[in-house]
């Protein structure tokens, strides 16, 4: 009997085939037996019919618990009132393990309990939906730099000589004796590849180590950097419009079933569509007065202000131009306002927060070799950094686009803990 996977079951209709898989759930009606089956790829129900009370399969089936492994057998028929449109008139039951007092119940579980247990919520419906989005969006991104732009991949270290972003945000560890520290990003190495290979880009763990236990943090996630040669703030921009639209249109073109069973307003997915709205940091001051915010000109915009400001628009918004004096020692100065940096945020709709950060980096050597002195930062291993502005310097650009926090706008998660398999939290490493 062929082993067949529950989402290939239409292509099976009236054939005997074997599912591997799990206890979903059951119930009993009277003289028939139904079983919920889930094998990763999706649930089936089997069912069971007789008039013997006694059954060898209904005693098999009265011992089956939920999570309990099970290889099934029967016939394929259509039913659209089933689960996936289609059911397994049940031949055999061969139970592999019974699952034994399985802690995460149909009842309701507080977050810590389930945060604890992670290792078995993935199994359950809405983790399954979410895991399924975020291998689309990773899936979109590559295709997108791969196919669409004819991006160079090119692999970041994950063990660094020194800060990209800052020194307060490192995971320090000893390197035969040397400080070594967990990457905060993989920009610095992408500038060097983009000298090389023109257009490139990077897709792995970040590590940050920073002390905020908000809805939007996590110790460790995944980032995709591209960095293009030649590039302008404006360009850069256009790229990442590019991707975020390429991304939104693909997970709702592949994964309506995930978002449908997430419960996600699709219809605000749909309006996802180029030109976003921009505004420079001005004018977001100036907004964000208006509103009541206890903000000059020279604050950070932080996640309150960014809400409302996302809040007044349907599709994500470009925040640019930042003050120099905020961000990151390798931004280049707005030449017609030195006191700017030609940098910007892009902030999803609907309250999710910052999904891209970017900028057109400094290309001339004074002027980067003074950046890291006012930033007190080890020249010596910022030595081969310097490099690429003696030896055919150019302007050139990029941005990170954080993987987790653009899984749980598109999904519509609250907290971004549900959007990595296994989250890494502030004082929380377990499991």
């Amino acid at each position: 009997m062929k082993w067949v996977y529950i989402e290939d079951l239409k292509e099976h209709v009236g054939e005997e085939v074997e599912v591997r898989g799990w206890v979903y759930n059951k119930r009993s009606s009277g003289r028939v037996r139904f079983l919920l089956v889930r094998d990763g790829t999706g649930i089936v129900q089997a069912t069971a019919w007789s008039r013997e009370k006694d059954n060898p399969l209904f005693r098999t089936f009265d011992a089956l618990t939920q999570e309990s492994s099970v290889i099934i057998r029967g016939k394929v028929k259509e039913d659209k009132r089933a689960p996936g449109g289609y059911e397994i008139e049940l031949r055999e039951i061969v139970p592999v393990q019974i699952a034994e007092d399985y802690p995460i119940t149909p009842k309701e579980h507080g977050v810590a309990f389930l945060m604890a247990h992670r290792h078995l919520w993935l199994r359950s419906s809405k983790q399954h939906a979410i895991m399924r989005i975020r291998h689309e969006i990773i899936r979109a991104i590559r295709d997108f730099f791969d196919e669409e732009k004819k991006f160079t991949l090119v692999d970041a270290p994950i063990l660094t000589p020194a800060a990209c972003e800052g020194t307060t945000t490192l995971f320090e560890t000893d390197y035969f004796g040397e400080k070594a520290y967990l990457s905060q990003s993989g920009q610095l190495y992408m500038e060097a590849a983009a000298m090389a290979l023109g257009k490139v880009y990077c897709f792995g763990p970040t590590f940050r180590a920073e002390k905020s236990k908000t809805r939007r943090h996590l110790m460790e996630f995944w980032m995709v950097e591209p960095e293009v040669a030649y590039f302008r703030l404006e360009d850069d921009i256009q790229l990442a419009e590019d991707l975020v639209e390429f991304i939104v249109k693909r997970v709702l073109e592949r994964r309506r079933k995930e978002l449908e069973k997430l419960e996600r307003d699709v219809n605000k997915l749909e309006k996802v569509e180029r030109p976003f709205p921009r505004i420079s940091y001005d004018e977001a001051i100036e907004i964000l007065k208006k509103e009541g915010f206890d903000i000059k000109w020279g604050d950070e915009i932080g996640g309150d202000e960014e809400t409302a400001l996302a809040l007044k628009f349907e599709k994500p918004l470009v925040l640019h131009r930042f003050p120099a004096a905020q961000k990151a020692f390798y931004m280049e100065p707005d030449p017609e306002r030195p006191e700017l940096s030609l940098s910007f945020d892009m902030l999803a709709p609907e309250g999710y927060g910052e999904i891209i950060g970017g900028s057109e980096r400094i290309s001339d050597y004074d002027l980067l070799l003074k950046r890291i002195r006012e930033n007190n930062l080890p020249e010596e291993a910022f030595r081969w950094y310097l490099d690429l502005r003696k030896y055919g310097s150019v302007p050139h650009a990029g941005f990170g686009l954080g993987v987790e926090r653009t899984v749980a706008w598109i999904a519509g998660v609250k907290h971004v803990r549900e959007t990595i398999p296994f989250p890494r939290l502030l004082y929380k490493i377990y499991p």
